[in-house]
Parts: C-alpha cells; sequence; structure tokens
C-alpha cells in the first residue's frame, strides 16, 4: 500500500470559494466526511505557511492534535501536518499530511485532496495504514460536502 492516498474531484464552484472553505479551520467540521473532527481552537485569523492551530477530535475518545502549515499557495494548494498536542512524545502520534490541490478546470475547479502518511510517527503508523481505504471514502464524502456548501445542497449519507 502507498502512504499517500488521493481523491479527486470537480466541484463547479471557483477556487477562492473552495479555498476560502478549506483554509478557515472553523469550518472543518462542517465539511468533515469522517465525523472525526469537532472544534478548531487557536486559530489564525489567516493561514499562511507556518501558522499552526489545533483541532479537538473524537474517534471513540476525544483527543487534540495541532496543525502546521507546510504548504500554502492562496487559492491553489494548501497541505498542513498534523502532530501530537505540546506534552506529548511527538513520535507517539501524528506526523500525517493532509493536502489539498485545487485546479480550474472546465465546469469549476478540480479539487484533489491526499492523505499523506510517509511521515507518521513510528507508534500510530501501522495503525493508521490499516485505516487507508475508509479514510479513502471519507475524503471522498468531504469533497462531496464542500461541494454541498458551495451549492447549497444536502450531502448525500
Amino acid at each position: 500500500m502507498s502512504d499517500v492516498v488521493s481523491v479527486e474531484r470537480v466541484i463547479p464552484a471557483s477556487p477562492e470559494a473552495i479555498f476560502a472553505i478549506i483554509s478557515d479551520p472553523n469550518r472543518h467540521r462542517e465539511i468533515d466526511g469522517s465525523g472525526t473532527v469537532r472544534d478548531a481552537k487557536r486559530v489564525p485569523e489567516k493561514l499562511r505557511l507556518g501558522s499552526t492551530f489545533g483541532m479537538n477530535m473524537k474517534m471513540g475518545v476525544p483527543y487534540a492534535m495541532k496543525s502546521t502549515v507546510i504548504d500554502y499557495e492562496e487559492n491553489r494548494r494548501l497541505a498542513w501536518q498534523t502532530t501530537a498536542p505540546v506534552g506529548f512524545v511527538d513520535w507517539l502520534a501524528g506526523g500525517r499530511v493532509w493536502r489539498y490541490e485545487l485546479e480550474p478546470v472546465d465546469g469549476g475547479t478540480k479539487v484533489t485532496e491526499s492523505w499523506d502518511i510517509s511521515q507518521e510517527a513510528v507508534f500510530t503508523r501501522p495503525i493508521v495504514r490499516r485505516a487507508a481505504k475508509e479514510t479513502s471514502r471519507n475524503m471522498a464524502k468531504t469533497l462531496e460536502r464542500i461541494e454541498a456548501v458551495l451549492t447549497n445542497q444536502s450531502p448525500t449519507a
């Protein structure tokens, strides 16, 4: 299995409209296809390269992650890497990268979402790797939810 899983969807909206949603961690719960994202915390007014933000999560039990923006080109690319929150041993959890790439195409914007675990912590990497198929399905749901938000439709399941 590859350490990078990607899904893509053409969304009938501009890159600017899509970027406005994905670059606002306060809206991530609204578009999350996995149902694990809860509330953002310590979010800067505007994300840029090097920005950090926290995210409360829940997968069975509540937990929190810290994310750092590692790739940023406004209205084209955004990626952040998650790490364990302060005080937690980094090699135990975190390191995965979430990336969005936006490309204008006929009919809207091709959005590619990628999940890269090549830098995942040694302790969690084997566990997270087993979730690749489910993560791919959840990312497809996320792209569907982004489209639904932008077109005022209800996403399917």
